[in-house]
């Protein structure tokens, strides 16, 4: 794996990030408490190492700049706005709802999950979109 090989590897952990998220909710709501700690668990791991990717990745990279016009323009800037403004929540969002879920907290877990989980979602999914729309398209 080389250095320009890292963007795809952010939207492979964030895809995967994503599916677990819905696993997790589908453990969750079935009553399989076990099963949705170890998917969440999963989760915020591979959410980790995107987070350690991602920075050493823009660290050596710096600011990359969108090359299409028109109204693809505003489109990507409009997800990779949200996406950002989001994603800045994603690391204090989960910590919280990790700590809750993990110290037996389950009704202040439960609340903050439902803010957190589409948050967190959200995010994961409009990652792989910006790597799209930045490096395939």
């Amino acid at each position: 794996m080389t250095f320009q090989d890292l963007p795809a590897l952010n939207a492979i952990l964030n895809g995967t990030a994503a599916v677990l998220l819905v696993i997790a909710y589908i453990l969750i709501r079935q009553g399989n408490r076990e099963g949705h700690k170890k998917v969440m668990l999963a989760a915020f791991t591979v959410s980790v190492l995107f987070l350690i990717s991602y920075l050493v990745y823009h660290f050596h990279a710096g600011v990359l700049h969108y090359p299409h016009t028109g109204l693809i323009r505003i489109v990507y800037f409009t997800i990779l706005f949200t996406h950002t403004v989001l994603a800045a929540l994603v690391p204090f969002l989960a910590v919280a709802t990790l700590r809750r879920g993990l110290n037996g907290m389950f009704v202040k877990h439960k609340k903050i999950a439902r803010w957190t989980l589409p948050i967190w979602l959200y995010v994961s999914v409009t990652g792989v979109v910006v790597y799209l729309m930045l490096y395939q398209f």
